[in-house]
């Protein structure tokens, strides 16, 4: 059986999206079966993040009303092995899904993959508690902002049932911290009240993977796609030390 994991921030802006598919793509690439779901009803993006978008017909909805099967709305990555994905709807739909039939759905992918990433909907709504609700762990993104941070602090509280519950610290900026223009990730870590699972350094090459609608991990090897893969290692328990630039950033000023 295999591990569902929610990832979410709080509001949006933090790169939940981005990370599930670096996390998703590296996790497959390291041969754990791997499915990723985009829960963001109306205001799906995990498609273009995988470059996926031209192969999406079906979405969740579609299984949960029985007008597809599952294996008919599940996205095999062409060039990623072991990698699929679960679309959202293009719109929301009326009347929204039903927690018990969505869990029901997750734990039905956990039979058939090792790794279930889904991709939480921004704020703490019911979108959010649809997501959560129907997994077993959670991951909480933020950023070194102030505002992010409180936000992933509300989310964490609200998702302190789930076991393990860790922080990913996206979108550092080394040279800040060092300037004391941004909080050290030991800060981070203290204000939203989560044990460290990775750092993600800032890094253009993310941006520019998504406008090419190409995973990151397929168009670079240094920078957010070493710190996604090191996280997808973590994530299934081999020992990864952070590099020794992030333990660095860790330092409080």
């Amino acid at each position: 059986m295999g591990q569902s994991f929610v990832v979410a921030s709080g509001k949006g802006g933090a790169g939940k999206t981005s990370v599930v598919a670096g996390v998703s793509s590296c996790l497959a690439k390291l041969g754990k079966t791997t499915v990723c779901v985009d829960a963001d009803a109306g205001l799906r993006n995990l498609d273009l993040a995988l470059g996926l978008q031209e192969r999406t017909v079906f979405d969740f909805t579609d299984v949960l009303a029985g007008r597809v099967s599952l294996d008919d709305a599940l996205v095999a990555h062409p060039d990623i092995q072991g990698l699929s994905m679960l679309a959202a709807p293009m719109r929301m739909t009326a009347p929204p899904p039903q927690p018990a039939a969505f869990r029901a759905l997750i734990k039905t992918l956990e039979d058939r993959a090792a790794y279930v990433i889904v991709d939480s909907p921004a704020g703490l709504g019911a979108g959010f508690m649809l997501a959560a609700g129907a997994c077993t762990g959670a991951l909480v993104v933020t950023t070194p902002s102030q505002s992010a941070m409180r936000d992933s602090a509300r989310c964490a509280e609200l998702l302190a049932n789930h076991t393990p519950v860790k922080l990913i610290v996206n979108r550092v900026q080394p040279r800040l911290i060092r300037l004391r223009h941004a909080h050290s990730i030991d800060e981070i870590m203290d204000t939203v009240g989560l044990p460290l699972l990775g750092i993600v350094p800032e890094d253009e090459m993310v941006l520019a993977a998504q406008n090419h609608n190409t995973p990151i991990i397929l168009a670079a090897s240094t920078g957010a796609s070493v710190a996604f893969c090191d996280i997808a290692e973590r994530l299934m328990g081999n020992p990864c030390p952070l590099p020794k630039r992030f333990r660095e950033w860790k330092v409080k000023g």
